[in-house]
């Protein structure tokens, strides 16, 4: 098993050597674009790794990798769309160098794109590849229809809104283990397996995300801290500060995350101070040792040597080691 940053030299050689722009240009050229600003590529890098815990070489799992980065980045275009946002990666998002129109068939253009990626692959591979993301990618649309109607609800429950991190975010990390499982031949129960400790590493870093959101460094976060209270989202930290508040908590609570201010420093700053007071922030990190732990329990259940089940677990605690 190699490095992650060999994995990411894999990728990122991949998309230096192609290109993607053809005729029309105002379809291929923002893919171009958006795959050009680059990340952390994490989830086609699980791909390549789990090919190669489960003995195959991870190269022979690079289209199906390169078909996940490709309908990661299809979503990050239409979210982008959906919620207005002026920047991606710290340049101009698509619909913003273009126009809506334009991201959205470009988006449209890449998530059919992902599926040629599985046509490199033999008749039974591409079926099981085919067959997991189309669940998945389906799953993914469910999970961003049920963050925004949560925009419009005041009744979102706990158990609602872990469903829906679970098929907004988890759901394609699970399948982008399971991917390299499937390249690589490895039996069904492995495969089943590697799905089931994506899937809760998947919940873990979302909820870390929610965490970090408030109470992250900034210079270290790479977010703008504070985000989601501004925007009224409703957490995890959010959810649980409202299960354990007082009623005279839960009014301060609910009158910020009613309104807007154009100043929100005060706005921060209280909200953050009711989620120690309730203990919200207590909760979410036990959530989050929770799921990490889980996801660490299923690597004992896999067929593979120790060394890679230690090479699994230390990835995982890399992804779960962000400082806050």
């Amino acid at each position: 098993m190699q490095a992650i940053a060999q994995y990411q030299q894999i990728i990122q050689d991949y998309f230096t050597q192609i290109s993607l722009v053809k005729q029309p240009k105002n379809l291929y050229e923002p893919i171009q674009y958006i795959l050009s600003l680059g990340g952390k590529r994490m989830r086609p890098v699980l791909t390549l790794m789990a090919a190669d815990v489960f003995n195959a070489d991870c190269k022979k799992a690079l289209p199906a990798a390169i078909a996940v980065e490709m309908f990661h980045n299809f979503s990050l275009v239409h979210d982008d769309i959906m919620d207005d946002a002026p920047l991606r990666r710290g340049n101009e998002t698509v619909h913003e160098k273009w126009d809506v129109n334009t991201g959205i068939l470009s988006g449209d253009a890449m998530l059919i794109l992902a599926y040629q990626y599985f046509e490199e692959y033999e008749p039974d591979v591409f079926r099981d590849l085919a067959k997991l993301f189309s669940k998945t990618a389906l799953e993914v649309c469910e999970g961003q229809q049920w963050d925004v109607d949560f925009e419009e609800r005041s009744n979102v429950t706990i158990p609602e809104y872990l469903k829906m991190i679970e098929y907004k975010t988890a759901v394609l990390v699970g399948a982008a283990m399971k991917m390299g499982g499937i390249v690589a031949r490895t039996t069904k129960q492995n495969c089943d397996l590697i799905y089931d400790f994506g899937l809760n590493l998947g919940l873990a870093f979302q909820l870390q995300d929610d965490y970090l959101d408030a109470f992250g460094n900034p210079e270290t976060f790479g977010k703008q801290v504070g985000g989601d209270i501004i925007e009224n989202k409703k957490t995890y930290l959010y959810l649980k500060a409202l299960q354990q508040c007082n009623p005279y908590q839960k009014e301060r609570l609910l009158q910020w995350f009613a309104m807007q201010p154009e100043d929100t420093t005060d706005k921060i700053i209280d909200v953050k101070e009711l989620f120690v007071a309730t203990k919200a922030d207590t909760a979410t990190r036990d959530a989050i040792k929770d799921y990490t732990e889980k996801a660490f329990d299923i690597l004992n259940k896999l067929e593979i040597d120790e060394d890679k089940k230690e090479l699994l677990r230390n990835f995982g605690e890399f992804l779960m080691g962000r400082n806050v």
